[in-house]
């Protein structure tokens, strides 16, 4: 029988839809004039995107890309690959990435640099949480919602081996899984 880890919330959903209006309010700032493509890293960003497109009133595209540098484990592989890729171009275009979670930077640093590589207008990142003392790349984040300690954290779409995205809250995982 699998027992499965303590929980603990960490960030109320009362908390979150607060962060996520006021990072809603200082992009459609940003961007009354430029028809942003939002680009939600998948999985962890999808509930992420989708509650803070709802909060902006301005025109927008939305696509996703998939990564991976985690697999099952509760540490990056440190390798990160894109999964499947943007549908469109964004030459020419603003680009807001969206992301659930930065730690180590390695992943956002890559999405970052390889969208550069595409000639788009602009990039900036958005993201819901930061962990700054798990940094391994530098990050400019230019929206952010929390800061958080070294902490493994799971909920409103941050998994644990594909768990726990379901949860409204933002929980610590109390005892960590084993790889």
């Amino acid at each position: 029988m699998v027992t499965e880890p303590e929980l603990e919330v960490l960030i109320s959903k009362r908390k979150i839809a607060a962060a996520v209006r006021r990072l809603a309010a200082e992009i459609q700032v940003d961007y009354r004039d430029k028809y942003p493509l939002i680009v939600g890293i998948l999985k962890g960003s999808f509930v992420f995107v989708s509650d803070l497109v709802r909060c902006l009133d301005i025109p927008l595209q939305v696509d996703f890309i998939r990564l991976s540098s985690y697999g099952s484990c509760t540490e990056s592989a440190g390798k990160v690959t894109v999964i499947n890729d943007l549908p469109v171009h964004i030459q020419g275009r603003h680009v807001l990435v969206v992301e659930d979670i930065i730690d180590t930077g390695l992943t956002t640093s890559f999405l970052c640099d390889y969208l550069r590589q595409q000639g788009p207008a602009s990039v900036k990142l958005c993201s819901l949480i930061d962990k700054p003392s798990r940094r391994i790349v530098p990050v400019k984040i230019d929206y952010l919602g929390f800061t958080v300690p070294n902490l493994f954290i799971v909920g409103y779409g941050i998994d644990y081996d594909e768990k726990y995205r379901n949860l409204p809250d933002i929980c610590i995982i109390k005892e960590e899984g084993k790889c």
